[in-house]
This record gives C-alpha cells, sequence and structure tokens, in this order.
C-alpha cells in the first residue's frame, strides 16, 4: 500500500522537499495514531485510575490500555523541524530548527523576527 493511498499528501504542514525521510513518515504515522485513540485512551485511563470502582473492572481496563500499539503513545510524539525533519534545537513556536529558523529570520521571512544589535 503506497502513502498516497493511505492520505499522506498533505503531510501535516512539513516542507516540500522532493523525499520524506522516514523519521517524519513515523512522525506523522504516531501524530495520526495519537488523535484517533486519544477519546479511547482517556476513557481507559480513567477507569483505570478511579478507585472508587471494583479492581477486576479497574484490572481490565488496564489490559485493555497495554493492548495499544506503541503508535499511539502520546509521548512517542516529538516536536520535529517542518523544513528538514530534524529533531533537535527545535523551537516550538515556529517549528524550525535553530538553522532554518536563523536562515529564514536573516532572509526576512519570519515576521516580527529581526536579528539583534546593541
Amino acid at each position: 500500500m503506497s502513502l498516497a493511498s493511505q492520505g499522506y499528501q498533505a503531510l501535516s504542514g512539513y516542507g516540500a522537499g522532493p523525499k520524506y525521510g522516514w523519521r517524519i513518515l513515523r512522525d506523522i504515522k504516531v501524530r495520526r495514531g495519537v488523535t484517533e485513540t486519544e477519546a479511547q485512551r482517556r476513557a481507559l485511563l480513567y477507569i483505570a485510575r478511579n478507585t472508587t470502582l471494583p479492581a477486576p473492572l479497574r484490572h481490565s481496563a488496564t489490559l485493555e490500555l497495554n493492548r495499544f500499539t506503541r503508535h499511539t503513545h502520546p509521548t512517542a510524539v516529538k516536536n520535529r523541524c517542518h523544513e528538514t525533519g530534524r529533531g533537535r534545537g527545535v523551537m516550538r513556536e515556529f517549528g524550525l530548527c535553530r538553522h532554518e529558523f536563523r536562515m529564514k529570520a536573516l532572509a526576512g521571512e519570519l515576521n516580527g523576527v529581526i536579528k539583534a544589535s546593541w
């Protein structure tokens, strides 16, 4: 099954490069998995953590939580640069790594960002 048939044409804000690395594709897959299972996961977490409910019900909710795949855990989502896919040095406000942020700021492509001088 190709990525185009799975609906990966608009790669959720990533740059317009000719090829996408496996890290970016994995990040997109994890983000979609988290959003698809968020409501079910929250309901099961509520049941598992509610101490007023009977223990067998809480235990079954815990077992059901363990059946989720690793691509549905919210902690697996990593902030990546939208231009390069780099996972380190990413500025959350702009969604860019430090190098791309500097290049775009110097080129004047980021509104309200200027080089400091004193």
